[in-house]
């Protein structure tokens, strides 16, 4: 007889390791699953130099956090440990996401955490440990569909995280538990009252955490010295506008704060890091409606291949603040690629294109991977 984690055994017979991060949402899941009666065992990752470069509300992992996550664990009862991750979390996310800036992409860390030091090296932990399942705070919601664990968006769109975790890979999700799917903040924030939580009121985290105040070219710099090279500001139709002092600090669709000015709106339409110019147009210069992607990662049962043979409808997200939209998968010669039924403006390579079987909160997670290029509308392209 299954569990309500959907494993075999009695409760107090299943070890389950629970990422703590400090926060109200995983400590609420440490929380539940002792309540239920589970073999508990709190885990807490030092990724970023013990919190002391991000002296700020929001920075996540930090010395607080790990201060705040012993004291729920001695609250609950349960042991607790904090493994020391900033080599692996310096190499496999800080490193990548100081080198896709510098090639001109915006690059969602986030994912790479997950992908990496959170879902793989945590995960390899907990086995270790003896556990049958990892349960972390993200709000989605998983379930056993055809023998495997499927991913779902939550009950509270709002708190959607499914976006984060496409790249989680089948194995990894049948090992994962999400308790907070099929709950609300306010809810979570209840529950961490109930369990008598001091931080049941604590602020949620921001930006990202080795990025302090959010400015991001500071950091790049610092890591990266040479990547403030100048260069160029062109406009889409070959005109030079005139000088930037690197390409660190644009973003696509940046419209504010380029330095130029023709009378004109003018947008930030892409990144040239080869050329290390940054080009500018018209807003219409921002529409896409078709995206190559890398590095793949497909969860939606069957093969993506397969999908893209027969132009299988699905919903597109394309950014984390923005809902899924229509979309085809589509095959390009030996390139799979999604077709945005109605396009999108202002998308940046290196952000991450999550695929769905729907819109709403019952939709499933299929995957997705990092948008590598994009294509502009046909008229954009004949105005180049």
């Amino acid at each position: 007889m299954l569990n309500s984690l959907d494993l075999n055994g009695r409760p107090e017979d299943t070890r389950v390791v629970v990422a703590m991060s400090g926060g109200v949402d995983s400590s609420v899941v440490a929380g539940l699953l002792k309540r239920q009666g589970y073999d508990v065992v709190g885990v807490t990752l030092q990724l970023y130099d013990h919190g002391e470069a991000t002296h700020r509300k929001g920075s996540c992992c930090a010395g607080q956090d790990i201060h705040d996550a012993r004291e729920v664990a001695a609250k609950l009862g349960i042991p607790h440990y904090v493994l020391d991750y900033e080599a692996r979390f310096r190499e496999a996310v800080i490193d990548r996401f100081a080198e896709s800036y510098i090639a001109g992409e915006t690059p969602i860390p986030c994912v790479a955490c997950n992908q990496t030091v959170k879902f793989s090296d945590l995960l390899d932990t907990a086995r270790t440990l003896g556990a049958a399942a990892l349960a972390t705070g993200h709000y989605v919601r998983s379930r056993l569909v055809d023998g495997h664990r499927a991913m779902f968006r939550p009950v509270d769109l709002d708190r959607d995280q499914s976006y984060f975790l496409f790249a989680t890979t089948q194995d990894q999700l049948d090992f994962l538990r999400f308790p907070l799917g099929d709950m609300t903040k306010p809810e979570t924030r209840a529950l961490a009252r109930e369990f008598g939580l001091a931080i049941a009121d604590k602020h949620d985290s921001q930006d990202i955490c080795f990025v302090p105040e959010g400015r991001y070219a500071d950091v790049i710099e610092r890591l990266k010295p040479e990547a403030a090279e100048t260069g160029d500001i062109v406009h889409v139709d070959g005109r030079v506008l005139g000088r930037h002092t690197g390409i660190i600090h644009y973003t696509i669709g940046q419209r504010k704060g380029l330095g130029v000015a023709t009378g004109e709106p003018l947008f930030v339409i892409r990144l040239d890091a080869a050329r290390r110019q940054v080009v500018v147009g018209p807003r219409q210069a921002l529409m896409t409606h078709r995206l190559a992607l890398r590095a793949l990662n497909w969860i939606g049962g069957g093969d993506i291949a397969t999908a893209a043979a027969e132009r299988r409808p699905v919903f597109a997200k394309v950014r984390s603040s923005r809902p899924p939209q229509p979309a085809e998968i589509v095959r390009d010669d030996e390139r799979i690629e999604v077709e945005l039924i109605a396009g999108e403006y202002g998308i940046a390579p290196g952000q991450a294109c999550v695929l769905y079987d729907g819109p709403g909160d019952a939709a499933r997670v299929l995957g997705g991977g990092f948008i590598e290029q994009t294509r502009p509308a046909a008229d954009v392209l004949a105005a180049e």
